[in-house]
């Protein structure tokens, strides 16, 4: 398989700059695989696909306000500084990516705060834009992390040109969002509300949670023409004996289950043996999914639309199948669909 085999042409119009209305109310494409057709539906209409018993696994991960801005000193100059992975609480290193990167070197010094509560330091260079950190404050372990949350921003994808707003600290969140470590929101999970999530409940759905914190590496264009050669960068994935067990159940028993979104996949993937049994893990998976690909666990899958050549559209086409994937986009396309982090969805049964 080729990168260029997953080229189409997606109109800037169809990036989702807003998420829909209401949560559940977003559009809902339908891809049937056996019938090879698609259905045109609203988000919450998804719950008529499923039945008692069935199971719907989540990511339950957090996004936290990774993007923050500082001035450099001496210069004042302005430098956005994102914030991917704690390195060493202790000594509170981070490894971040900053912008505009050509200004900023080994020794030099960021100020976040009038006051100088909170400086950081450049200890390294790790790419071209990425650098290692050593926070500077004067306080325990959790004021320093509320002073990052309290001077941090949604990270939202840098495609959405307009400033962040005040919704968005909700609405780039899941409902069920719990552990705290992702800097892009599991996206296809933003389309359940309470109410339908109550509804799923009432009609006898089982769920499941995985945690998968979602990196930056994901949105990482392809390089290489040859996706033999592509290397995901690593997240952190942890997946308890509990609801291991919850999944292993459904799947032993022949019931429906869905994935919700393509980090969920990616963490079941990794942990799933040949004998197609999870087992619980607490670690990294750089695991890159095209096609073809064997899928152990889910046998029904739910995902927003991807822009091309992404490794998520990748991971999709080996689920859906390639050709009727690039079928349905080219619909979706026709039909305005909404696509990216805050755009419509996709149910492929």
């Amino acid at each position: 398989m080729k990168t260029s085999d997953f080229n189409f042409d997606l109109p800037e119009e169809l990036l989702a700059e807003h998420p829909s209305e209401h949560r559940d109310e977003s559009r809902l494409m339908v891809l049937d695989r056996k019938n090879q057709t698609i259905e045109h539906k609203t988000f919450k209409d998804v719950v008529d696909y499923f039945d008692e018993k069935d199971l719907f696994i989540f990511n339950n991960t957090k996004v936290f306000p990774a993007r923050l801005y500082g001035n450099k000193e001496k210069t004042g100059a302005k430098i956005e500084v994102f914030l991917l992975r704690e390195l060493d609480k202790e000594t509170r290193v981070w490894d971040v990516l900053v912008d505009p990167a050509r200004k900023i070197r080994i020794g030099n010094k960021l100020f976040f705060t009038e006051d100088e509560s909170l400086v950081a330091e450049v200890i390294d260079n790790t790419t071209s834009r990425g650098r290692t950190l050593r926070f500077l404050f004067d306080g325990p372990y959790e004021e320093f992390r509320s002073k990052l949350k309290e001077l941090g921003e949604t990270p939202l994808p840098k495609y959405i040109k307009r400033e962040v707003e005040p919704e968005d600290a909700e609405r780039y969140q899941t409902i069920y969002a719990k552990v705290e470590g992702a800097v892009a929101a599991p996206t296809a999970g933003l389309h359940f509300s309470k109410h339908l999530m109550k509804r799923l409940e009432i009609k006898g759905i089982d769920f499941a949670e995985v945690t998968l914190h979602v990196g930056l590496g994901t949105f990482n264009p392809i390089e290489v023409e040859d996706l033999s050669k592509h290397k995901m960068e690593s997240e952190e994935i942890i997946i308890d004996e509990k609801n291991a067990e919850i999944i292993n159940k459904a799947v032993q028993e022949n019931r429906r289950v869905c994935a919700v979104g393509t980090t969920t996949m990616r963490a079941i993937e990794t942990s799933v043996s040949s004998n197609k049994k999870i087992s619980a893990i607490n670690g990294w998976t750089n695991k890159f999914i095209y096609p073809p690909h064997d899928f152990g666990v889910a046998n029904t899958m739910i995902t927003n639309f991807h822009t091309p050549k992404s490794t998520l559209m990748m991971m999709i086409a080996a689920f859906a199948g390639k050709d009727f994937l690039m079928q349905a986009y080219e619909e979706a396309v026709r039909e305005k669909y909404k696509f990216y982090s805050y755009g419509d969805a996709m149910l492929i049964i």
